[in-house]
């Protein structure tokens, strides 16, 4: 395996993990300030209420872009395996 091979392969699992791991941190992190800006504004100091909506919204999110995140990983997995054959030979 050449280093640009390395290179390749690693430029690759980032943008899978972006692509899998993106969209959960994003609308975990909006729903946080929404959340937020909610207690601020009428002074709930609750720590408890921001776990439930994220949990459920993070849930959501998964049950909807699930299959497209499998569909990711299985690719990138296929690609790992492809270019490790072609290096063995």
């Amino acid at each position: 395996m050449t280093p640009a091979d390395v290179g390749t392969v690693m430029q690759r699992a980032l943008w899978t993990t972006f692509m899998v791991g993106g969209p959960i941190v994003i609308v975990s992190m909006v729903v946080g300030l929404v959340i937020s800006i909610v207690q601020a504004a009428t002074q709930i100091n609750e720590a408890t209420l921001t776990f439930v909506p994220k949990l459920v919204v993070v849930a959501l999110v998964l049950v909807m872009l699930g299959p497209a995140m499998v569909n990711q990983l299985v690719e990138f997995t296929q690609y790992v395996f492809l270019v490790a054959s072609q290096a063995a030979r």
